[in-house]
């Protein structure tokens, strides 16, 4: 194990985001989360197989459905700073060109594993932890808000669905039977053993609907009318109550 007292909190990896994926698989329990739009989109397990294919990484398993677009995200950032309580919870921050953050992977585990999957890479540039951003208003979910639409029609049906969220150098799917809708603090929860949602109340405004020749597609769009990324799909059986 290698000896994390002089690790930096927070530090730039030498190594590119490929070799970096590579490694997640050492993690053991794996949360990789991404925020866009109103919408936290997280997958929570093991990370069973990385795969390379046409500049992409491949994550799959169980519990894990992603691509990574190796051409987007180019700077792979290790932060020791996380905690819950007394529980250690390090991530690596994949990040675009510019340093915005595209997606993390959290540890799960703690600390160990995550340094041995860091082991072969040293740590660079040590970084300034990150300012914590001003408090958002506080969310506010009406009771008709419209972003439930979809998921209160899918649980309703009984139907399994696939959710995604596409953002810029990531695109993560989960598949499974709808949940019910867990509304709380001003959010839409929609959560399973493997999957978190969290969509913040009035983040969508309506979805755009497209019937294909196997699937329905809701995509969602802001109040301005643009696409958030976050789309729900499945067969239209699912979406209609008998």
């Amino acid at each position: 194990m290698t000896d994390d007292v002089a690790k930096p909190q927070r530090s730039l990896l030498t190594e590119g985001p490929k070799a970096v994926i590579a490694r997640l698989p050492l993690f053991g329990r794996a949360m990789l989360t991404a925020n866009h739009g109103g919408a936290t989109h997280e997958r929570i397990g093991a990370i069973e197989a990385v795969a390379f294919e046409d500049g992409a990484a491949i994550l799959s398993g169980a519990n894990h459905d992603a691509r990574i677009d190796l051409g987007v995200v180019v700077r792979a950032v290790a932060d020791r700073t996380g905690k819950m309580k007394d529980r250690a919870l390090p991530r690596v921050e994949f990040q675009t060109a510019n340093g915005e953050t595209a997606f993390s992977v959290i540890a799960l585990d703690g600390l160990a594993p995550f340094e041995e999957a860091l082991a072969p890479f040293a740590d660079g540039e040590p970084l300034p932890e990150k300012e914590k951003p001003a408090p958002a208003p506080a969310a506010e979910l009406q009771d008709a808000d419209p972003g439930r639409a979809p998921f209160d029609a899918a649980h309703a049906a009984g139907g399994d669905v696939t959710v995604a969220l596409d953002v810029p150098g990531l695109s993560q799917r989960w598949r499974g039977a709808a949940p019910e809708i867990k509304p709380a603090m001003g959010f839409i929860n929609v959560m399973t053993a493997d999957f978190h949602l969290h969509l913040r109340g009035g983040a969508v405004a309506g979805w755009d609907r497209e019937d294909g020749s196997e699937a329905v597609t809701f995509a969602a769009r802001d109040g301005a009318g643009a696409p958030t990324g976050l789309s729900v799909s499945g067969p239209a059986a699912s979406f209609a109550a008998s």
